[in-house]
């Protein structure tokens, strides 16, 4: 069966015995979330600062857009002093079940919620938003046709106005051959989340890009046992596309932000206090104890903070 990467990969992920309906992301990636508990805290950080700007209101949100197995927002809550805790509604989002075990308090849904004010975090949801493939040819982009089965492509029509009008604003195709992922679905999820967020802020975490430095080829992936493998789209791995954030940004400022800023995890993190230092070696000698912790904790902030590793990913921030 020919489908679109958009279609194919929407029936492999989320259809019927889909990936993701069946599989929990911890058995195939390493997240931020799965790296270090230090990821929750510094989200618990965010999460201070927030309301804070908000004045304290008597109900905050915390909305985990796709949460997978709901660990970052457990840890957030469990970590939260008992005068934030009690203020807090948890939301996770995510179209797998409820994992078992995950605190009462977290609500579980397949939909964000009509408007809520807070903190919204989509940590590597974006990159799982499907999308169209597209390659130039000497008539102009053409899409790309997969076989859901076999991953074989061939290509298809021209692209349908909003997309092309979209790849000539933010993925131009300069030369014979060169492909492209078509982002507007993801800028219109991006915006489905600002629409909905009556004040507070919005965080897209993800695999990135900027438009002066688009890759060639584009990104599509598949990932399986931690490997990274052909993307087939046939419901037997993770599919998964970096993300075009400078263009959710846009779509999230015509969805109502008032501010945004784009960076990456590792100036992220640190500026949320994260550092990566070592224990002084003195310690060693007159805590041997905490010393290993202190330096088992700086290994695990180094890894979130490593820039060609987890801290290279693009953090888009946005208030209302």
């Amino acid at each position: 069966m020919w489908l679109t990467w958009r279609a194919a990969t929407e029936r492999a992920l989320y259809g019927e015995e889909g990936f993701y309906l069946r599989e929990r992301p911890s058995g195939h990636f390493r997240t931020s979330v799965s790296a270090s508990p230090a990821f929750a805290e510094a989200v618990l950080a965010l999460l201070a600062e927030v309301d804070a700007e908000l004045g304290k209101p008597d109900a905050l949100d915390l909305v985990d857009i796709g949460a997978g197995e709901g660990v970052l927002v457990a840890e957030v809550l469990e970590r939260a002093e008992p005068a934030l805790r009690d203020r807090l509604r948890v939301t996770a989002i995510d179209l797998s079940p409820r994992p078992a075990g995950l605190p009462e308090e977290i609500a579980w849904s397949r939909e964000l919620p009509c408007c809520f004010t807070g903190l919204a975090v989509a940590n590597e949801w974006l990159d799982n938003v499907p999308l169209d493939v597209v390659e130039q040819t000497a008539d102009g982009p053409r899409v790309v046709m997969v076989e859901v089965h076999t991953g074989e492509e061939r290509l298809g029509g021209p692209l349908r106005p909003a997309d092309r009008e979209w790849l000539d604003r933010w993925w131009p195709l300069t030369r014979m051959g060169a492909r492209a992922e078509v982002g507007r679905p993801r800028d219109e999820a991006w915006a489905s989340v600002l629409v909905r967020l009556t004040r507070g802020r919005a965080i897209a975490i993800d695999y990135a890009h900027p438009v002066d430095n688009r890759p060639p080829c584009g990104t599509l992936t598949g990932y399986r046992d931690g490997s990274v493998v052909t993307p087939v789209p046939d419901g037997s791995c993770d599919i998964t596309a970096h993300v075009a954030l400078d263009a959710c940004a846009e779509a999230g400022r015509r969805a109502g932000a008032i501010s945004t800023a784009l960076s990456t995890q590792r100036e992220a993190l640190r500026e949320l206090g994260l550092t990566g230092a070592r224990p002084p070696l003195d310690l060693a000698r007159t805590d041997p104890r905490r010393y290993l912790r202190a330096l088992a904790r700086a290994s695990e902030e180094g890894e979130l903070l490593e820039a060609t590793g987890l801290g290279g990913f693009g953090w888009l921030s946005q208030t209302k």
